[in-house]
């Protein structure tokens, strides 16, 4: 089990380190959350979330990573092969 969690581990900082953008998924994030951010901001935000998460709120289906926040109600999902962040969405869980 520790192996497990540090597999994830490692990968949540790689998750951290990759994680990039496209130019669509400013207005996207914005959108789907209700909000105005600049891109700077969304950035800050999304990194803030991946930071503050614990991995057992990391989950991997298909070709995407789903972070789940509870405390912003926001689900992430950034591709599991790029580490692009695709969306963010109010998350009811």
């Amino acid at each position: 089990m520790d192996k497990f969690l540090n597999l994830w581990g490692d990968l949540k900082k790689e998750i951290i380190e990759k994680h990039c953008f496209t130019d669509l998924v400013y207005d996207r994030i914005n959108k789907n959350l209700g909000i105005s951010f600049s891109r700077e901001e969304i950035e800050g935000f999304i990194l803030s979330i991946l930071k503050e998460m614990d991995i057992k709120y990391f989950e991997k289906i298909g070709k995407n990573f789903y972070i789940s926040n509870h405390k912003n109600n926001i689900r992430l999902t950034i591709n599991s092969n790029t580490f692009r962040v695709i969306t963010a969405h109010k998350w009811r869980g």
